[in-house]
């Protein structure tokens, strides 16, 4: 009996591998499900492995076991089965060049178990911007001589996190050949919109200033985003007018905040209409002017854009990104896209994981082909 409700459990669990999380607590527990689903599929694979002798309830365990296990199974098929084509995307890209550092595809099974460059990079904390105390935390590249820089923008509702949210990719980017600036904003709903991008565009021309000292390529800098912070990547990139941002990359960013006052998340997941009237000042009908300005959607210039979502996602739906995507393919503006179909918001909270190993070697490939080369 024991066992049974063990695979009953587990096998509710593992549902979250293909349906959105209906409550922000299973939100967080399908994080774990989806990026480190070998757990759960060993779990169950050693209860049915147990024996269950005479067991009067042994066949009924067996078969909710075995669908579990193919539940459990479904994002690593998926990171397998999406490795191909993302590499044939990227192969396009005009600046991509292969190195011998290239892993041979996205998504590697011994990578789940042994993590990805688990050594960190050290960082220092600086001011950029004195008068509103903010900063950033500045991972110098690994490889000598002037080098890209990647400004990266936490998520948390526009109102939360700061420059240390999943710190995990600053180092691998560090290790790419990249300087990684992760910078701290003005938070709403003290401040509203554009306060997040004027702290952008404050913070590289910072950069841009200490140049000489950070050794940074001041013709190539890159935009990267999680969640709010993916909005404000994107309205950042495609409203601030800058030659040197060489491309933008949204994690799970909402890109249209018309649609998405129209359609919000699940109050048992996040009040999200209440999270965009503190970050634009009101509702849409009070102030539809700063959710029109705040959209990526309205404001698409041509800058090289990578989309990267998860279709489980109970917080920002993939539809931004669709949405996005077919307004720049309207304006015959290249992209690249990367949609997960058993991803959650926050996936790469490792990049161990299907999702955070094929997202990770994306960004990589991406930022390769954006950046011009000496």
């Amino acid at each position: 009996m024991l066992r049974l409700i063990l695979i009953i459990v587990l096998f509710l669990l593992s549902l979250l591998t293909v349906v959105r999380a209906p409550t922000s607590l299973l939100w967080y527990v399908s994080i774990l499900v989806t990026e480190f689903c070998w757990i759960f599929f060993t779990v169950v694979l050693v209860l049915l492995l147990s024996g269950f002798g005479g067991n009067r309830f042994a066949t009924v365990t067996f078969l909710i076991g075995i669908v579990s296990l193919v539940l459990y199974s479904i994002p690593v098929v998926g990171a397998f089965r999406i490795s191909g084509s993302i590499r044939a995307s990227f192969a396009k890209m005009p600046n991509r060049q292969q190195t011998k550092e290239d892993p041979p595809t996205p998504f590697g099974l011994v990578k789940m178990f042994s993590g990805i460059n688990a050594k960190k990079v050290s960082y220092q904390t600086i001011t950029y911007d004195v008068a509103n105390k903010l900063t950033l935390d500045f991972y110098p590249s690994v490889m000598a001589g002037n080098k890209p820089c990647v400004v990266i923008v936490h998520g948390g509702s526009w109102a939360g996190g700061d420059s240390q949210q999943l710190p995990e990719l600053n180092s691998v980017l560090a290790k790419a050949g990249y300087h990684v600036a992760t910078i701290n904003y003005r938070l709403a709903p003290k401040n509203i919109y554009p306060a997040p991008v004027e702290d952008v565009k404050t913070a590289i021309a910072f950069l841009r200033a200490n140049a000489a000292n950070l050794s940074i390529d001041t013709n190539n800098f890159a935009l990267l985003g999680r969640s709010a912070g993916g909005q404000i990547v994107l309205s950042a990139a495609y409203t601030l007018n800058d030659a040197s941002i060489k491309g933008v990359i949204s994690f799970y960013g909402p890109a249209d905040m018309v649609w998405g006052y129209a359609n919000p998340t699940n109050p048992l997941v996040l009040n999200s209409r209440k999270v965009m009237e503190d970050y634009l000042g009101g509702t849409y009908s009070e102030v539809p002017q700063q959710y029109i300005n705040s959209s990526a959607t309205e404001t698409i210039r041509p800058v090289p854009t990578l989309l990267i979502h998860g279709e489980n996602d109970p917080l920002v739906s993939h539809i931004h990104g669709i949405r996005l995507g077919k307004k720049l393919d309207s304006l015959g503006i290249k992209y690249y896209s990367l949609y997960l179909p058993w991803a959650t918001h926050g996936f790469d909270y490792t990049l161990n994981g299907p999702a955070g190993q094929v997202s990770t070697w994306s960004v990589l490939r991406f930022l390769e082909g954006i950046f011009t080369r000496d």
